[in-house]
């Protein structure tokens, strides 16, 4: 029943920005304070691929903006049927484009946009607001029945990426000054080694039945990375071996673990990076604060630098992109650019991703990775990258 978000506060990386986007629900954030002194039943009109709002829009706006929205379905419908079967770029180079989910209807929502798999499972979903945390068999049975919409594609389960913003009321946690940069993530589980153990059992689990892998959040260290890894073996151990298709990869969102990745590529399968968070961690800007939410643009020069950094160290280790920069248009082929080969959206967005991917040339995307590297900002990144769009 909702057919469009405004927020007075807010930034579009945030948590609930990200929820909007994968109901395909358009979302304006940071509209100002004078949006709540609207009107209860006034008529809005909300474009949020341009980030517009007309309040009591004229009967000429309104034929625009249905003119715009019967436009949009069209064009998005073409998009949908040509999604089917993988995207490869113009020479030769396939991208797997998967999908961001946190249930299972999600990851019927992925299959049904024609994901290549799932990039990120967000199990904390099954955590937060309750009293207790979900036992070994009740997370089974989630993790089994999210791996079986998908169909034998691969299935990448986070584990648990609590603290900061997403509290847990079964864990006494000691106030903190700044969550976001306290006990969140991998260093919250490996505080309560029990609770990461029944979680890594419960997917090692159904790792005998489905390509699963593992992935970590938060990570700083070869040593977080090196605990979870004597978990991971107990938990297989307990499972009844390891399944021979099980992977064990890290979040890149801490901007030391992507300068870094050399000393951390030998301990991993994969790399996958979390732009969010590593956008706020490298300006030094919170994503859901609307006073600083101008700087949280993921085509800074500097984050691409750090991926850039990430791609270069990780050596053979393959690196995916599961923050919403791997969604952004003018995104796609620059990250292609510098070496990622696996995008992880949210569900709606999955074909125009691969619509993105199937337009792009590898050779040409590094040329315009190497030139973005030396802009000012991330303005200039997007005016280099629609520079080089050719029209029509």
């Amino acid at each position: 029943r909702v057919r469009a978000i405004v927020l007075a506060r807010g930034s579009a990386s945030s948590h609930a920005a990200i929820l909007a986007r994968s109901y395909g629900i358009p979302m304006l954030t940071g509209a100002g304070t004078s949006v709540l002194d609207i009107a209860e039943g006034t008529l809005l009109a909300v474009d949020g691929a341009r980030g517009e709002l007309v309040v009591a829009p004229t009967e000429e706006v309104r034929n625009d903006v249905r003119g715009r929205i019967a436009r949009r379905e069209r064009d998005a419908a073409a998009v949908r049927t040509a999604a089917i079967g993988p995207a490869t770029t113009t020479d030769g180079v396939e991208v797997a484009v998967l999908a961001n989910v946190a249930s299972v209807v999600d990851a019927r929502a992925g299959v049904a946009a024609h994901a290549d798999g799932s990039g990120l499972v967000r199990t904390e979903l099954l955590f937060l607001g309750r009293e207790r945390a979900p036992d070994r068999d009740e997370q089974e049975g989630v993790y089994r029945a999210v791996a079986e919409a998908f169909g034998g594609r691969r299935v990448v389960l986070r584990t648990l990426d609590a603290g900061g913003d997403k509290p847990l009321p079964f864990l006494t946690q000691p106030h903190e000054e700044n969550p976001f940069l306290g006990v969140r993530g991998v260093r919250l589980t490996l505080r309560h080694p029990d609770l990461m153990l029944d979680q890594l059992v419960a997917m090692c689990r159904v790792a005998h039945d489905h390509p699963i892998s593992v992935m970590l959040p938060m990570v700083s260290t070869v040593e977080e990375v090196l605990a979870a890894r004597v978990l991971l073996d107990q938990a297989c151990h307990e499972a009844g071996g390891r399944a021979e298709s099980l992977r064990f990869g890290i979040m890149v969102e801490v901007p030391v673990a992507a300068l870094k990745s050399a000393s951390l590529a030998p301990h991993v399968d994969f790399f996958s990076v979390g732009t969010n968070d590593l956008t706020q961690y490298a300006l030094a800007a919170e994503r859901g604060n609307s006073g600083v939410a101008q700087l949280t643009d993921g085509l800074d020069p500097g984050v691409l630098a750090l991926i850039a950094a990430l791609c270069t160290g990780a050596g053979d280790v393959p690196v995916s992109v599961c923050g919403e920069l791997a969604a952004d248009p003018d995104a796609v082929g620059l990250l292609i650019g510098l070496g990622v080969r696996s995008l992880s959206v949210v569900a709606p967005a999955v074909p125009g991703v691969k619509q993105r991917v199937r337009a792009a040339s590898v050779s040409a995307a590094r040329g315009l990775a190497e030139r973005a590297l030396t802009c000012a900002g991330a303005a200039e990144v997007r005016d280099l990258v629609r520079s080089s769009v050719p029209s029509g």
